[in-house]
């Protein structure tokens, strides 16, 4: 098992998008456009590797001073619930943290706000329609 940081344009890149494709984008019937996948290059990009094979990934995006904001974050199918979207985002903190960010904030999908909760966030506005389905903005201080 291993946390890493993904480069992006990498193979691991390459399964990274393939993985937020079939858990994220396919089930609403989207795909990611050229442009998007372009700006993710500026994005802080990691993954949970078991030998070369990734189970897991999300990404940080500087929103503001002290602000970033945690994006895309999935868990291959039937390994939900043993703890690799956890050890992501306890990843994804510690390098907000090393880089002087103060914030995370994210928008969530419903479904998600409790396993968001047991780590330290909260809800903070109304519920909102983001790609089709229902979404709140949760956020945690550093």
């Amino acid at each position: 098992m291993a946390l890493k940081t993904i480069v992006h344009g990498s193979k691991e890149y390459e399964q990274m998008v393939a993985l937020r494709y079939q858990i994220l984008r396919k089930p609403l019937g989207l795909e990611f456009s050229p442009e998007e996948l372009e700006k993710e290059k500026n994005n802080l990009l990691f993954g949970f590797f078991e030998e070369d094979s990734l189970e897991g990934c999300c990404m940080l995006v500087e929103t503001a001073k002290g602000t970033v904001r945690l994006r895309q974050m999935a868990v291959v199918s039937g390994l939900q619930g043993k703890g690799i979207g956890r050890a992501l985002v306890i990843f994804a903190e510690n390098v907000a943290r090393d880089r002087r960010f103060k914030k995370i904030i994210m928008h969530a999908r419903k479904a998600s706000i409790p396993f968001f909760e047991k780590l330290g966030y909260h809800t903070s506005g109304e519920e909102f329609i983001e790609l089709t389905i229902p979404h709140v903005v949760m956020e945690k201080e550093l």
